[in-house]
Protein backbone atom coordinates (compact mmCIF):
# COMPACT_ATOMS: atom_id res chain seq x y z
CA UNK A 1 0.00 0.00 0.00
CA UNK A 2 1.31 3.67 -0.87
CA UNK A 3 2.70 5.49 1.49
CA UNK A 4 0.47 9.28 2.29
CA UNK A 5 3.70 11.11 0.96
CA UNK A 6 3.93 8.93 -2.16
CA UNK A 7 0.78 10.21 -2.84
CA UNK A 8 0.55 13.51 -1.83
CA UNK A 9 4.25 13.47 -4.15
CA UNK A 10 1.84 12.36 -7.04
CA UNK A 11 -0.89 15.04 -6.18
CA UNK A 12 1.98 17.64 -6.52
CA UNK A 13 3.59 16.28 -9.53
CA UNK A 14 0.28 16.14 -11.35
CA UNK A 15 -0.02 20.30 -10.03
CA UNK A 16 3.06 21.04 -11.52
CA UNK A 17 2.56 19.62 -14.87
CA UNK A 18 -1.02 20.89 -15.22
CA UNK A 19 1.09 24.50 -13.88
CA UNK A 20 3.86 23.99 -16.68
CA UNK A 21 1.03 23.59 -19.25
CA UNK A 22 -0.80 26.62 -17.86
CA UNK A 23 2.68 28.69 -17.99
CA UNK A 24 3.23 27.30 -21.70
CA UNK A 25 -0.36 28.26 -23.20
CA UNK A 26 -0.26 32.00 -21.81
CA UNK A 27 2.88 32.46 -23.24
CA UNK A 28 1.86 31.29 -26.37
CA UNK A 29 -0.96 33.52 -26.38
CA UNK A 30 1.76 36.03 -25.80
CA UNK A 31 3.97 35.06 -28.24
CA UNK A 32 2.10 34.55 -30.51
CA UNK A 33 2.55 36.23 -34.27
CA UNK A 34 5.65 38.30 -32.72
CA UNK A 35 9.27 38.16 -33.95
CA UNK A 36 11.36 35.85 -31.99
CA UNK A 37 12.97 38.87 -30.83
CA UNK A 38 9.61 40.40 -29.67
CA UNK A 39 8.40 37.63 -28.04
CA UNK A 40 10.98 36.88 -26.31
CA UNK A 41 11.59 40.52 -24.92
CA UNK A 42 7.46 40.03 -23.26
CA UNK A 43 8.18 37.09 -21.96
CA UNK A 44 11.17 37.55 -20.32
CA UNK A 45 9.40 40.96 -18.56
CA UNK A 46 6.44 38.54 -18.14
CA UNK A 47 9.14 36.87 -15.78
CA UNK A 48 9.80 33.44 -17.60
CA UNK A 49 13.07 31.98 -17.36
CA UNK A 50 14.91 31.68 -21.08
CA UNK A 51 14.13 27.67 -20.99
CA UNK A 52 10.58 28.29 -20.94
CA UNK A 53 10.46 31.29 -23.26
CA UNK A 54 13.09 29.02 -26.11
CA UNK A 55 10.80 26.10 -25.53
CA UNK A 56 7.57 28.28 -26.38
CA UNK A 57 9.52 30.11 -29.44
CA UNK A 58 10.91 26.86 -30.63
CA UNK A 59 14.40 27.73 -30.45
CA UNK A 60 17.55 27.12 -28.51
CA UNK A 61 18.48 28.71 -25.06
CA UNK A 62 21.24 30.13 -26.13
CA UNK A 63 19.23 32.07 -28.77
CA UNK A 64 17.06 33.65 -26.04
CA UNK A 65 20.03 34.23 -23.90
CA UNK A 66 21.72 36.24 -27.01
CA UNK A 67 18.85 37.84 -27.40
CA UNK A 68 17.72 39.24 -24.05
CA UNK A 69 21.00 40.56 -23.52
CA UNK A 70 20.56 42.47 -26.21
CA UNK A 71 17.78 43.54 -24.60
CA UNK A 72 19.24 44.62 -21.36
CA UNK A 73 22.32 46.20 -23.35
CA UNK A 74 19.82 48.58 -25.13
CA UNK A 75 18.13 49.17 -21.67
CA UNK A 76 21.43 50.23 -19.93
CA UNK A 77 22.44 52.66 -23.16
CA UNK A 78 19.12 54.16 -23.05
CA UNK A 79 19.38 54.77 -19.36
CA UNK A 80 22.97 56.15 -19.55
CA UNK A 81 21.47 58.89 -22.63
CA UNK A 82 19.08 60.63 -19.75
Amino acid sequence: MPRANDHQSEILESILERLELLVNLTALQIASEKSTTEGARQLKMAGLDNKTIATVLNTSVGTIRAVTANLRIKRLELRGRH
